[in-house]
């Protein structure tokens, strides 16, 4: 039986109405067969998932389904089709432009923790639908096959197919009627993709996981930040196979001692992160000596919750009575899989002291999962596994000092050993490392003749299927549809074979024109016209220094990491340089709720006399959920018209979800508090995929909407950092992701760093 979402590579025939093409990968892996005048191919995902909603008598219902995705359509059956050729979808639409998709963290279902996906139509946000994983890594698979599949749809859009093509992409018919006739395909398949184990792994709920692997169009290549930190990391003691380092740079800097244990796991990152984050007490009692008795009070949208712990002073003699506390967990997967939780001492209503007990506070921590590249597919995963903290400098160095002192008998110390416990846990444990054997499945026709194929264009026959996959999730009619069958399978012993599958990436490039370098993003056939900053005055006053406040200055790139001209052979990443456009004004405003096209203001310095004199302006408004809410808008000028044929014209023209896939934003916090450093990262991230961004492009700017709100995570983080604001300077790198040959090396498009911003020197925006 097929196990949950994978991926296969079908290649087209071509004419201008097929939907083939690339879908902006850049692995090498994988292999199709093309006949001539092919451009591309479709993509498939297909495995369990859990289907969630409710019925028509608002009964919630939670049914394990399989779920096929091919090019831009998606059905969902009861059933592996693979399995039961004859068996019929209960569920298809197609994926358009406007569908969303959100990762909502973790939720508790039928007393079993699942990661909820979260589709809807950005146009109409009441058509919507939920699917969950077991898994948060599976999750992220699906959000990228949804992904893959509206960027398969815009290339067909771009390849200029029917207007009926167009119409269906753009309709919103709701999925009750008769099912569509289909014609499935059986020829022309190469490589698949699974994600996940299979339908007796959802049951189950194991965290085991199957290898995870880079998808270069949503992760950022090399191990550390794409910027460079003033860290001094050294190794002072090594116990039980962990290292401990201490940060001479922050000890120089005169504040309390930052230390951190380091091991690497033979796990995947994964499966290290469902070990930390259960709170299942036989589980924990194997490895967690601090807080292995820990019960969940609360969780909050996903990815925040709270945790009570209590502790026997039997394992710490310096205590003289049990103790207990209450701590909250954050967390965050990054787009390159790495996960990081940050660990807060806290105060919950359910848990007040209690008699017997005396409270004490946690040490703040923070945890990083990452994983290491494989050398070969036959290698079995493994991450790097950091657990970092501060600790009070009197006790550390007395510890460094001596072979025994009383900070081992203190919670950090215990801390700090967790890795090594959770080390041993997990090599004592095989199935973490063999459960999931690397296998590529081809298919049985493979060896078919390139053009040959029972269905015309290697697609479905899109005779009469219109609705949107949203329409179809949202229906009841799964709930009336299934209980019957669903009931006979309960009753049945479903045997199953778990056919492991490695997460093999197969990609197509598109044929371009070879881009220019960074020289030439510009017009050069143009004379430079002057830019005069003293022109624009925002809201948000330019700074002397960083030792002024409240206030921005432009840093050169120099500080960011970003992909050099041979990144696509070696992974390799080159010094930025100075940003190609330049910073002119910044505006801090407070408003109600998001405002979006702030360029159409009369009063926005686009729309003034210098401003409309000026070649091209790129406008960035990063909406700030909070209360009230927040607007920081970055106004960017070129000298020059943006020549159209360079990646930076590319950008500006093209769609929405080719600027998505492309815009990317790299994050350092320079100065603050080293929790905020650790929970904001410095590895650059797509904007387009992390939270919901919207363009708008008229006559000489563009600019781009960023809903930070629109994202759980997003918000988590930056109410984080609101809480630190006014100590923390932050520098933020924009630039064009480059994800073919012609678009690297990469530039910095532009650079600000704000200094200590106070959230009360907002100016209010009236529209």
């Amino acid at each position: 039986m097929a196990s949950p979402g994978s991926k296969k590579l079908v290649a087209a025939d071509g004419s201008d109405e097929k939907l083939s093409g690339n879908l902006g990968r850049d692995s090498d892996s994988g292999s199709s067969s093309r006949s001539s005048g092919v451009e591309g191919g479709t993509f498939e995902y297909f495995g369990w998932v859990y289907h969630l909603g409710a019925n028509k008598i608002g009964h919630e219902y939670c049914h394990l389904r399989f779920l096929f995705i091919r090019g831009k359509y998606v059905e969902m059956y009861k059933r592996d089709p693979h399995e039961n050729p004859d068996i019929k979808p209960i569920r298809r639409g197609v994926i358009g432009p406007t569908m969303m998709v959100e990762e909502m963290g973790r939720r508790k279902v039928n007393q079993r923790d699942v990661y909820v996906i979260r589709f809807y139509n950005r146009l109409d946000e009441t058509r919507k639908g939920e699917i969950a994983c077991p898994t948060a890594g599976e999750a992220l698979k699906w959000v990228e096959a949804f992904d893959e599949a509206k960027q398969q749809a815009e290339y067909a859009l771009s390849r200029g197919g029917s207007a009926r093509t167009k119409l269906n992409m753009e309709a919103n018919i709701d999925l009750e009627g008769h099912r569509p006739r289909v014609r499935r395909y059986a020829f022309g398949l190469k490589k698949l993709i699974r994600i996940g184990q299979g339908p007796e792994t959802l049951l189950r709920q194991s965290s085991t996981l199957v290898n995870d692997a880079r998808g270069d169009g949503f992760y950022e290549g090399g191990d550390n930040g794409d910027a460079i930190e003033a860290h001094e990391w050294k190794c002072v003691r090594t116990i039980n196979g962990v290292r401990i380092f201490e940060d001479v740079a922050n000890f120089k800097a005169g504040r309390g001692v930052l230390v951190k244990a380091v091991a690497v796991a033979e796990a995947s990152a994964d499966a290290v992160f469902e070990v930390i984050s259960k709170l299942d007490k036989r589980q924990r009692y194997e490895w967690d000596t601090v807080t292995g008795d820990s019960e969940l009070i609360d969780s909050y949208e996903g990815h925040y919750d709270v945790v009570y712990c209590v502790y026997d002073p039997k394992y710490l003699s310096r205590w003289q009575s049990k103790r207990d506390f209450v701590f909250s967990r954050q967390w965050v997967r990054g787009q390159d899989g790495t996960y990081t939780i940050l660990q807060f001492p806290a105060v919950h209503k359910k848990r007040p002291p209690k008699s017997g007990y005396r409270r004490t506070n946690i040490t703040p921590s923070t945890w990083e999962i990452r994983n290491l590249k494989k050398r070969t597919d036959a290698e079995p995963p493994s991450c790097l596994v950091t657990h970092m903290l501060e600790i009070h400098s009197k006790r550390w160095f007395k510890w460094k000092r001596t072979s025994y002192s009383k900070f081992e008998k203190t919670i950090p110390y215990a801390l700090l050993l967790q890795v090594a416990g959770l080390k041993e846990y997990i090599g004592a444990n095989p199935a973490f490392k063999y459960e999931t054997s690397a296998t590529v499945v081809e298919s049985k026709l493979s060896d078919v003749p390139n053009g040959v194929s029972d269905v015309p264009n290697g697609e479905y026959v899109d005779e009469e299927m219109e609705e949107q996959f949203y329409d179809a999730t949202d229906s009841s009619s799964d709930e009336e549809e299934s209980d019957e069958d669903d009931d006979e399978e309960d009753k049945k012993e479903i045997k199953v074979k778990l056919k492991n599958v490695s997460w093999a990436i197969a990609s197509l490039s598109l044929k371009r024109p070879k881009a220019p370098g960074a020289s030439n993003v510009l017009d050069a056939s143009v004379d430079p016209v002057n830019i005069d900053p003293s022109q624009f005055q925002g809201s948000l006053r330019k700074g002397n220094g960083d030792k002024d406040s409240n206030c921005w200055n432009s840093p050169s790139g120099m500080g960011f990491m970003i992909r050099g001209k041979t990144y696509l052979k070696d992974n390799a990443k080159v010094m930025g340089g100075e940003p190609l456009l330049t910073l002119i004004s910044v505006d801090w405003l407070k408003v109600d709720k998001a405002v979006d096209n702030i360029g159409l203001h009369p009063k926005c310095l686009v729309q003034s006399e210098p401003g409309k004199k000026l070649p091209f302006i790129l406008v960035i408004s990063l909406q700030v959920p909070s209360k009230p809410n927040y607007c920081l808008v970055l106004y960017y000028a070129a000298d020059r018209p943006v020549s159209e044929s360079s990646s930076l014209g590319k950008f500006v023209n093209g769609s929405d979800s080719y600027r998505d896939a492309r815009f990317k934003l790299i994050p350092s916090i320079v100065q603050g508090y080293w929790m905020v450093k650790r929970a904001v990262g410095t590895k650059a991230c797509l904007l387009g995929k992390a939270v919901t961004c919207r363009y708008l492009r008229k006559d000489n700017f563009l600019e781009i909407d960023v809903d930070i709100g629109s994202s759980a995570v997003a918000r988590s983080v930056i109410g984080l950092v609101l809480g630190y604001v006014t100590s923390l300077i932050v520098d933020l790198a924009i630039l064009i992701e480059g994800k073919e040959e012609t678009d690297l090396p990469e530039y910095v498009l532009g650079t600000v760093r704000l200094n200590r911003i106070e959230l009360d020197s907002a100016v209010s925006f009236e529209e």
